[in-house]
């Protein structure tokens, strides 16, 4: 029986080409149809619509940008949400918010079906890599059944219990890599207003204690002002708000993160929506051309 994959953005076709490319037989869905056409050579069926895919597959993974498109795949709060899920293993790979995820997880087993929650830690180029880092909930049947799925596109998978776990878990990585990403983009601006030499910044940077895989593409991004997009600005600042809505639904305190949120909207405000995260360092540019 093939496996289903509704979403081929930037992190979704790569994943499920790694999919199809490890002999998983692939019926696949796409908004944009031209997203389709590499799957299609790798071996992959293209459904004609959602609904078609849930017809063909017993599994189906969503990857896609957030709760709207989710709910628009499944058909949801419409009568097709029943038919399309019941006896069907519903895999959520994106990234909503843990309210959503558990109440979306709810509705699904109450048509019939199955659910588990599965979003990923990398960007564009490890999911190229089949180097993403899965985290997991769900029943413990489910999980396992999943699990093999995970393997091409993930080099490791950490199991976090029952939903909404394995989001907030994202969330709290997110939180992170955000703010991480963020600091990195202001030193470079430091540096670069400073007159330094921008490659012997990256080369100090690269060798000492701090370096990451993270920090090693950004930095090279930053030195070389590339902003080919990798993890985009909306999903970023996206990202963003779930992390400071689940911290301010528990009452938890997020003043980076709040700063972060800021920086991305400006950046977004500076027609960047294209553009890598790493464009925030333009919002920091912004600032200091405005006295702030």
């Amino acid at each position: 029986m093939a496996i289903g994959f509704i979403g081929l953005g930037v992190m979704g076709q790569p994943m499920a080409l790694n999919l199809a490319r490890a002999g998983t037989p692939l019926v696949v869905w796409n908004r944009s149809a031209d997203k389709c056409a590499p799957l299609r050579e790798a071996g992959a069926t293209v459904a004609e619509d959602c609904a078609a895919v849930f017809r063909q597959a017993p599994i189906v993974i969503l990857m896609l940008a957030n709760d709207a498109a989710m709910d628009a795949a499944l058909g949801r709060a419409t009568p097709a949400f029943a038919a399309r899920v019941a006896g069907r293993l519903v895999v959520n790979m994106g990234t909503t918010s843990a309210q959503y995820s558990r109440a979306l997880g709810d509705d699904i087993r109450a048509a019939g079906g199955r659910y588990v929650e599965a979003p990923v830690s990398g960007s564009r180029k490890p999911a190229e890599a089949g180097q993403l880092v899965a985290m997991v909930a769900g029943e413990a049947g489910d999980v396992a059944e999943v699990l093999p799925l995970l393997r091409p596109m993930c080099h490791q998978v950490v199991e976090c219990g029952a939903v909404p776990a394995a989001l907030l878990m994202k969330l709290a990585v997110n939180l992170f890599l955000i703010t991480m990403v963020t600091g990195l983009a202001e030193a470079s601006h430091f540096a670069r207003r400073h007159g330094l030499d921008m490659a012997r910044w990256q080369a100090v940077l690269d060798a000492g204690p701090m370096a990451s895989a993270v920090s090693r593409i950004k930095a090279a991004k930053l030195v070389a002002e590339d902003f080919e997009v990798q993890a985009a600005i909306p999903d970023v600042l996206k990202n963003n708000r779930l992390v400071a809505e689940a911290a301010r639904a528990a009452g938890i305190a997020s003043p980076l993160l709040d700063v972060c949120h800021a920086l991305y909207g400006e950046t977004l405000a500076l027609g960047l929506a294209q553009a890598d995260m790493v464009a925030v360092v333009r919002a920091i540019e912004a600032r200091t051309d405005a006295g702030a």
